[in-house]
């Protein structure tokens, strides 16, 4: 497995801006930032660069989803708002060359609007790859649990399936977070193995408190060999909330199949 480390929630005890060297120094050879733009796009490349390491995926803008707003992709009345965020990803996403450009979906607050927030997002996502998919970069989308983000549109791996086959993008794929899947009770294993042509981006934490593996109840001997054995090319970013100092935390790499 490729191993990348999300550095926007491993190393939480460094400034932003050291944690790439920290990362590097664990042995990662890739990152991924969940939201880069607040960072001037030249500092990133010098410390990729710097320290040898590949920034492999980045979300798109989200508006208000991280103070408990709806969010930018499904919101009909923030379509504006969404392509304005986008063209801000694409400069990021082409200068940092990343695989993956992750859409997070958002909330919807009113269950009534549901079809037409679908709708939107499906939009959006259509939008995103037109964009994306020229530069080489395949376009994710998250589904993320209901217990740490209610009324969040998309929360279960059959529910990213349902909009592919509506999309029918190949550009566009599944995102593929072991740690929100288990909190609504997919079957990881099974889910990988039936589903992973339909999957661009694997991350994990351990369940129910998104540590590090061996932290919870995951079995991740199983959900490894899984994702191994599917012959899935991709990367894996870990990205969960450390116990201790991250570097204390990294006993789990040792126990990972080999890429």
């Amino acid at each position: 497995m490729k191993l990348c480390a999300n550095i926007t929630l491993l190393y939480p005890e460094l400034p932003f801006i050291e944690r790439f060297a920290a990362a590097a120094a664990d042995g990662f050879k890739a990152v991924e930032i969940q939201f880069p733009y607040d960072t001037p796009l030249a500092v990133i490349q010098h410390e990729l660069q710097q320290h040898q390491l590949r920034c492999v995926l980045i979300n798109v803008p989200a508006g208000d989803l991280m103070q408990g707003g709806e969010g930018l992709a499904a919101v009909p009345e923030r379509q504006a708002e969404f392509r304005a965020a986008l063209e801000q990803c694409v400069e990021y996403a082409r200068g940092l060359q990343v695989d993956c450009v992750n859409v997070l979906p958002g909330r919807c607050n009113d269950n009534s609007r549901r079809t037409q927030y679908l709708a939107t997002l499906q939009g959006n996502l259509r939008l995103a790859a037109a964009a994306l998919a020229p530069l080489g970069i395949t376009t994710t989308f998250e589904a993320i649990n209901t217990v740490d983000m209610p009324g969040f549109l998309i929360h279960s791996g059959q529910q990213m399936l349902d909009v592919l086959a509506e999309l029918q993008q190949p550009a566009v794929k599944a995102q593929f977070d072991l740690y929100h899947m288990a909190r609504m009770g997919v079957p990881l294993v099974e889910f990988i193995r039936a589903n992973i042509g339909s999957i661009g981006h694997i991350q994990f934490a351990d369940t129910p408190g998104r540590g590090e593996p061996g932290s919870g109840e995951l079995d991740f001997a199983a959900v490894f060999a899984a994702i191994t054995e599917s012959g899935y090319s991709g990367w894996v970013g870990a990205e969960y909330r450390p116990s201790g100092p991250t570097s204390s935390t990294l006993g789990w790499m040792q126990r990972v199949p080999a890429a």
